[in-house]
Protein backbone atom coordinates (compact mmCIF):
# COMPACT_ATOMS: atom_id res chain seq x y z
CA UNK A 1 0.00 0.00 0.00
CA UNK A 2 3.06 2.19 -0.40
CA UNK A 3 1.93 3.48 -3.57
CA UNK A 4 -1.19 4.50 -2.28
CA UNK A 5 -0.45 6.49 0.52
CA UNK A 6 2.22 8.46 -1.76
CA UNK A 7 -0.76 9.29 -4.12
CA UNK A 8 -3.45 10.37 -1.56
CA UNK A 9 -0.37 12.74 0.81
CA UNK A 10 1.47 15.01 -2.18
CA UNK A 11 2.66 17.41 0.27
CA UNK A 12 4.87 14.87 1.17
CA UNK A 13 7.37 15.94 -1.89
CA UNK A 14 7.56 19.34 0.02
CA UNK A 15 9.80 17.64 2.68
CA UNK A 16 13.62 17.51 2.74
CA UNK A 17 14.33 15.57 5.07
CA UNK A 18 11.79 14.46 7.53
CA UNK A 19 9.63 11.72 9.15
CA UNK A 20 6.06 10.57 7.60
CA UNK A 21 3.68 8.44 10.30
CA UNK A 22 1.08 6.39 9.46
CA UNK A 23 -1.66 5.06 11.71
CA UNK A 24 -4.56 2.93 11.04
CA UNK A 25 -7.56 3.37 13.34
CA UNK A 26 -8.66 -0.01 13.90
CA UNK A 27 -7.75 -2.56 16.41
CA UNK A 28 -8.29 -5.78 14.17
CA UNK A 29 -5.34 -4.46 11.18
CA UNK A 30 -2.15 -3.17 11.57
CA UNK A 31 1.18 -1.82 9.93
CA UNK A 32 3.97 -3.36 9.19
CA UNK A 33 7.22 -2.60 6.86
CA UNK A 34 8.51 -5.74 4.61
CA UNK A 35 9.64 -6.73 1.40
CA UNK A 36 6.97 -5.46 -1.29
CA UNK A 37 8.65 -6.91 -4.16
CA UNK A 38 7.85 -10.81 -4.25
CA UNK A 39 3.95 -11.25 -3.18
CA UNK A 40 4.73 -14.99 -1.61
CA UNK A 41 6.63 -12.90 0.88
CA UNK A 42 2.83 -11.70 2.52
CA UNK A 43 0.88 -15.29 1.87
CA UNK A 44 3.71 -16.84 4.00
CA UNK A 45 3.33 -13.85 6.70
CA UNK A 46 -0.18 -14.37 6.37
CA UNK A 47 0.33 -18.36 6.67
CA UNK A 48 2.47 -18.29 9.60
CA UNK A 49 0.56 -16.01 11.73
CA UNK A 50 -2.30 -17.75 11.04
CA UNK A 51 -0.57 -20.68 12.71
CA UNK A 52 0.82 -18.86 15.54
CA UNK A 53 -2.52 -17.20 16.19
CA UNK A 54 -5.20 -19.40 15.39
CA UNK A 55 -9.09 -19.24 15.40
CA UNK A 56 -10.90 -21.07 17.54
CA UNK A 57 -8.73 -21.55 20.45
CA UNK A 58 -10.47 -22.72 23.32
CA UNK A 59 -8.94 -20.37 25.90
CA UNK A 60 -10.50 -17.05 24.18
CA UNK A 61 -13.17 -15.32 25.89
CA UNK A 62 -13.88 -12.25 23.08
CA UNK A 63 -16.12 -14.38 20.74
CA UNK A 64 -19.11 -12.72 20.00
CA UNK A 65 -17.86 -11.30 16.95
CA UNK A 66 -16.75 -14.05 15.16
CA UNK A 67 -13.82 -17.14 15.68
CA UNK A 68 -11.17 -14.76 13.99
CA UNK A 69 -12.13 -11.72 15.96
CA UNK A 70 -9.78 -12.52 19.29
CA UNK A 71 -6.96 -13.95 16.42
CA UNK A 72 -6.73 -10.59 15.03
CA UNK A 73 -6.96 -8.34 17.68
CA UNK A 74 -4.07 -10.36 18.99
CA UNK A 75 -2.21 -9.82 15.75
CA UNK A 76 -2.38 -6.38 15.36
CA UNK A 77 -0.62 -6.06 18.95
CA UNK A 78 2.24 -7.95 17.63
CA UNK A 79 2.34 -5.93 14.62
CA UNK A 80 1.03 -2.61 15.93
CA UNK A 81 -0.83 0.21 14.43
CA UNK A 82 1.88 2.95 12.77
CA UNK A 83 4.74 2.94 11.32
CA UNK A 84 7.61 5.73 11.38
CA UNK A 85 9.14 5.79 7.98
CA UNK A 86 11.99 8.69 6.75
CA UNK A 87 11.75 10.99 4.00
CA UNK A 88 14.23 12.45 2.06
CA UNK A 89 14.10 15.22 -0.84
CA UNK A 90 10.23 14.59 -1.25
CA UNK A 91 10.48 10.52 -0.92
CA UNK A 92 10.27 7.58 1.49
CA UNK A 93 13.88 6.86 2.62
CA UNK A 94 13.08 3.15 3.01
CA UNK A 95 15.59 0.16 1.57
CA UNK A 96 15.00 -1.12 -2.28
CA UNK A 97 12.64 -4.09 -0.85
CA UNK A 98 10.60 -2.51 1.45
CA UNK A 99 6.96 -1.59 1.05
CA UNK A 100 4.69 -0.72 4.18
CA UNK A 101 2.10 -3.56 4.30
CA UNK A 102 -1.80 -3.13 5.85
CA UNK A 103 -2.30 -6.29 7.50
CA UNK A 104 -5.82 -7.15 7.35
CA UNK A 105 -6.38 -9.58 10.45
CA UNK A 106 -10.04 -10.52 10.17
CA UNK A 107 -11.66 -12.71 7.06
CA UNK A 108 -13.83 -9.69 6.23
CA UNK A 109 -12.46 -7.09 7.87
CA UNK A 110 -14.14 -3.92 5.53
CA UNK A 111 -12.66 -0.57 4.80
CA UNK A 112 -9.85 0.53 7.00
CA UNK A 113 -8.99 4.38 7.72
CA UNK A 114 -5.67 5.77 8.27
CA UNK A 115 -4.15 8.88 9.42
CA UNK A 116 -0.88 10.54 7.98
CA UNK A 117 1.21 12.91 9.45
CA UNK A 118 4.56 13.97 8.41
CA UNK A 119 7.31 16.42 9.57
CA UNK A 120 10.40 17.76 8.61
CA UNK A 121 12.40 20.24 6.53
CA UNK A 122 10.70 21.73 3.79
Amino acid sequence: MTREVLEQFPELQKIKQGVLQVFIQHTSASLTINENADPTVRVDFESHFNKMVPENAPYYRHTMEGPDDMPAHIKASLLGASVQLPVTNGSLNTGTWQGIYLCEHRNYGGSRHLVLNAWGNT
